[in-house]
């Protein structure tokens, strides 16, 4: 008697349970549409007609790991679990890219504690992910962005507080030591300075002509365990766009545009890496980092990327018929020795050929005659820009940049320089970090001159996201436009923020990869979503480079098949005083070089 009451009210609570959620209701529409449409699978049917009822999925747990980057060093990765249909289930995963701020030609030593502090900053980040992040983040909707990267953010904050308070309480801890260990310092008094004997001249005083350069700027800091926020915002972020059944590019876009879709969309335009000039090797040019080609808009990308294929086999097939690096001398009496024993044509980290030169004429002579070799013209069927890396030319004891063994040049001549380069060479349509990021008066002499002719881009010259957020007349105003770097505590919510400033300020956007590539492919779509005008990612060897562009590839095919495809447009910034923007140049022959 008792069992039967008890199976009668479970009855009633069942009902009750059901109804209140209007289960029958539903359960009777989603019979009766189905009876009529009579799918093959009949409760996948089911399961889909219900799922849209089901709560959204919210984040259950982040997991982060000791990985390694392309070139084999330590890094961050992320993998975001989120709870669906009550059951845990991984969502995505993303790889953070590791930039250092050590140049090529640095010591020993300084490589050595770099990769120390790299390793720790991994070992931290990895710590924070899965104890901090994991627990903070939980049961967040990974659609919601903007709450995502502004938790992130209060809690890099925090973290940068208590580092400044430990640095405080330390620095205090010294001073109170050093007081101790001499008490009788007091006593005795400072001795008097010796007055100047009679007879010794006096020093010289410097010339007033002499403008000393502004010194180097010091490295902005970087919190150690920093690569687990933009870890972090970026596995979301590609988590959202699971969720939401839409590639990142177009969740990113949608981010951007207040949730607006795009009716077009624009690829990025390629700036692929061809040459990295080593400065450290013993030929000449040190000028000259990296040379990048840009296709023309008219091509598709894919089209763009065999021309560029192209030019790099007959570069390679130039270097090897010549049996020496060009930088080598041609007539030595060392020739057959050479012949016998052909250099070895090294692939750099960027993903593209290591070389040397002994002067820029023969680098773009050489450029010019490959092209030339396979039916091409420098100016109308490809496009060149030159990496100057022009921090690492900066010689502080003479206050010059040394652009040859030997050669060194001051901040203005370096304007008059350039200014000369690109009438001689107007094929060249991009400089890359032409000064110091310091030679703030020279970036607005350089652009000033050439702002209409070639775009003038900072990359190391400019500062980081963060500086970027706060001031953003930092570099920004004179030059036109800034390299983004996804690395550190940067966040996808301030990449969104910086390039609609830039666009505000008529700035072009261009995203690049850092040195210390991984295979994760988001920065394409980040590229893409954007809005951003170039994509910097090296050359076309090394599969976590290659992957990238066939990233590119395919979402330029799903644009083109979805009708959203709208063709990229280089047009320069005019700067104040200029004259109007102007068209690509016909770009008439190089001189011949001796």
């Amino acid at each position: 008697m008792e069992a039967g009451e008890r199976r009668r009210q479970l009855r009633r609570e069942a009902a009750e349970y059901y109804r209140g959620l209007r289960v029958p209701e539903r359960m009777e529409e989603a019979l009766n549409e189905l009876f009529l449409q009579r799918p093959e699978d009949l409760y996948g049917e089911l399961a889909n007609y219900f799922s849209k009822y089901s709560k959204a999925p919210v984040i259950c747990k982040l997991v982060g790991r000791k990985l390694l980057d392309g070139v084999g060093q330590p890094t961050l990765g992320v993998e975001i679990y989120c709870t669906v249909k009550n059951y845990e289930k991984r969502i995505c995963s993303t790889v953070m890219a590791t930039h250092s701020q050590i140049p090529e030609n640095a010591l020993p030593e300084t490589i050595e504690a770099d990769e120390k502090e790299r390793n720790d900053s991994v070992h931290t980040a990895v710590k924070w992910v899965n104890e901090s992040l994991n627990t903070m983040l939980r049961h967040l909707d990974p659609t919601d962005q903007c709450q995502a990267d502004k938790m992130l953010g209060e809690y890099f904050a925090n973290k940068v507080e208590e580092k400044k308070e430990i640095e405080r309480q330390e620095k205090e801890k010294e001073e109170e030591e050093a007081a101790k260990a001499s008490p009788a310092s007091s006593l005795y008094r400072p001795a008097s300075t010796p007055k100047q004997k009679k007879g010794v001249k006096p020093a010289k005083k410097v010339s007033a002509e002499v403008t000393p350069i502004p010194p180097a700027e010091p490295a902005e800091p970087v919190l150690c365990g920093s690569l687990a926020i933009g870890a972090a915002s970026l596995a979301i972020a590609k988590a959202g766009a699971t969720i939401s059944h839409v590639p990142l590019y177009l969740h990113t876009a949608l981010l951007k545009h207040h949730q607006e879709s795009p009716k077009e969309m624009s690829l990025p335009l390629p700036m692929v890496t061809l040459l990295n000039c080593e400065k450290n090797s013993p030929t000449k040019l040190k000028l000259v980092k990296e040379v990048l080609v840009i296709p023309p808009v008219e091509l598709s990308l894919k089209q763009g990327l065999k021309r560029v294929l192209d030019i790099q086999k007959e570069i390679t097939r130039l270097l090897e018929s010549s049996g020496k690096k060009p930088g080598s001398q041609a007539d030595s009496k060392k020739g057959k020795a050479q012949k016998a024993l052909l250099p070895t044509l090294k692939i750099s980290h960027l993903g593209c050929l290591t070389i040397g030169y002994d002067s820029l004429e023969q680098l773009l002579l050489q450029m010019q005659t490959a092209c030339n070799n396979i039916g091409l013209e420098l100016g109308t069927d490809m496009y060149l820009a030159i990496n100057c890396a022009a921090h690492e030319l900066m010689d502080y004891e003479k206050g010059r940049y040394e652009i040859l063994t030997g050669t060194f040049k001051s901040p203005d001549e370096m304007v008059a320089m350039y200014v000369e380069m690109i009438d001689n060479f107007p094929f060249i349509i991009a400089l890359i970090d032409p000064l110091r990021k310091e030679d703030r008066e020279q970036w607005s002499s350089i652009c000033c001159a050439l702002g209409s002719k070639c775009y003038l881009i900072a990359e190391d010259a400019a500062t980081q996201i963060s500086k970027l957020k706060t001031d953003q007349n930092i570099n920004i105003a004179r030059c036109s436009g800034v390299v983004l770097k996804y690395i550190n505590q940067t966040k996808v919510s301030d990449l969104i923020e910086i390039t609609g400033i830039l666009d505000g300020q008529r700035h072009i956007t261009i995203l690049g990869s850092p040195d210390g590539e991984s295979s994760d492919e988001s920065l394409v779509d980040l590229a893409v979503g954007l809005g951003a005008r170039f994509l910097k990612l090296g050359g076309l060897s090394r599969g976590e480079r290659v992957a990238k562009y066939n990233r590119l590839l395919a979402i330029e095919e799903e644009l083109a098949a979805n009708g959203a495809l709208r063709e990229a447009k280089l047009e320069f910034v005019v700067f104040a005083g200029e004259s109007q923007p102007e068209q690509l140049p016909d770009v008439p022959p190089v001189p011949e070089q001796d």
